[in-house]
C-alpha cells in the first residue's frame, strides 16, 4: 500500500475512528520515525500548525507537559 493510499483510507474514516487511529498508531510510527534525527525538525512545524488550528496556546501546552512530566518520575 502506498502513502497516498494510506492517506486516502485514513481520510475516509469517521471522526471517532480517526481519533482512535491516531492514538493507536502514532506512538509506534513516531518511535520508528524518530530514529531519523532530522525528522523531529520536520515534524515540529506540523505540530505547531495543529496547535495553532486547535486554538490551544503554547503556554497551555507547556503547563500540560510540565504536569505530565511531574506525574511520571524517572522519565
Amino acid at each position: 500500500m502506498t502513502v497516498e493510499e494510506l492517506k486516502q483510507a485514513a481520510f475516509t474514516l469517521s471522526p471517532e475512528d480517526k481519533k482512535a487511529f491516531i492514538l493507536d498508531a502514532l506512538p509506534g510510527l513516531a518511535k520508528d520515525a524518530m530514529q531519523d534525527s532530522s525528522f523531529l525538525l520536520q515534524m515540529f512545524p506540523v505540530f505547531m500548525g495543529i496547535l495553532k488550528d486547535s486554538g490551544i496556546e503554547l503556554s497551555q501546552l507547556l503547563q500540560l507537559a510540565t504536569a505530565m512530566g511531574a506525574s511520571q518520575p524517572g522519565k
